[in-house]
């Protein structure tokens, strides 16, 4: 990502990025800064279009208009399906794209032999925003807490990190939990970690999974309610849920091809601790159940964004869910 960072504070764009990966909080924090980078306050060059099924035409049509009383346009688009299924209209068109345009791809699924994918690393850049590990993210972590004045040690990082999970936006959030909770002092222990740290969420997605294939219809709502009553949205529940299962499904795999414990922790960056969680998990079921439910993960998050179903109910048909075949939402 230093290409990235490079064109934002020098000013210097490509005519085409690609924010790719599972680590949502990266994809929105660098999303958010592109597009300040570009544009600053202006709204009259920028567009934004969601979704499957977007308007290929309309696209083109907007990105070959000239902005208004600007160098630039931008024009944003999230989660459309391209970069696994190509559009052959958007591949041809665009090295013919204006200078004054620039376009950024926010995507959730990328297969890297999609032609669309090569076409945009050849003509601009292609950021991966992974899952980062402990040593990452202990450093970003620390980095937040020094420009608050606040000292922590290796021990109680880790501590922290522990509680707080790996997920970006749950730590940015529990650290501003921490620095208040801590005002007037400037070194945090772990006491004051205990203080502030709820049942972390990523637990509570865990048991529900659990709860899911194990029928425990029940447990698995009484889990949800506890989320939403920690003011988490049920479309993060779902997105959790979903990478859950994913996890489960890269793990069981890599477990099936002879790997251990260690060796699967290292792969997939993240505590050996977990990856033993997870691989108990993965010998409950066959990797058809998994994937049944990846698919209905994948299905009800498309009929919220086309406003099929409302969030709530989503969440709650996949906890309910019957069989191992994937319902017509």
């Amino acid at each position: 990502m230093q290409n990235l960072n490079k064109d934002i504070k020098e000013h210097t764009f490509k005519p085409i990025y690609l924010l790719f990966g599972e680590e949502a909080f990266l994809k929105n924090s660098y999303k958010n800064r592109l597009k300040e980078a570009i544009l600053g306050e202006d709204t009259m060059n920028y567009a934004r279009f969601e979704g499957k099924g977007l308007d290929v035409d309309e696209l083109i049509r907007l990105a070959d208009t000239m902005p208004f009383f600007a160098e630039q346009r931008l024009i944003l688009v999230e989660d459309s399906g391209f970069f696994k299924s190509a559009s052959e209209a958007l591949v041809k068109y665009l090295p013919d794209m204006p200078k004054t345009t620039c376009l950024v791809f926010v995507e959730s699924e990328v297969d890297k032999r999609n032609k669309l994918y090569k076409k945009v690393k050849s003509l601009g850049y292609a950021a991966e925003m992974g899952r980062q590990d402990g040593t990452q993210l202990g450093k970003w972590a620390g980095g937040i807490l020094a420009k608050e004045g606040k000292k922590i040690t290796k021990s109680t990082m880790e501590y922290f990190l522990g509680m707080a999970g790996d997920d970006m936006e749950n730590i940015r959030m529990e650290l501003e939990k921490l620095i208040t909770f801590t005002w007037g002092r400037d070194v945090i222990t772990n006491t004051d970690v205990d203080a502030i740290s709820t049942v972390r969420v990523t637990n509570r997605i865990f048991d529900m999974v659990g709860a899911i294939v194990n029928r425990q219809t029940k447990k698995a709502m009484d889990l949800y309610e506890d989320l939403l009553a920690l003011k988490e949205p049920p479309m993060r529940i779902l997105f959790l849920i979903a990478r859950q299962f994913n996890l489960i499904l890269q793990v069981k795999e890599l477990a099936e091809q002879g790997m251990e414990r260690g060796m699967i922790a290292s792969k997939l960056k993240m505590q050996p601790f977990v990856a033993g969680k997870v691989m108990g998990q993965a010998r409950s079921f066959s990797r058809d159940q998994i994937l049944s439910y990846v698919n209905w993960c994948v299905e009800l998050e498309e009929a919220v964004k086309t406003g099929q179903l409302l969030d709530r109910l989503a969440v709650e048909l996949l906890l309910t869910k019957k069989d191992g075949n994937v319902p017509t939402v």
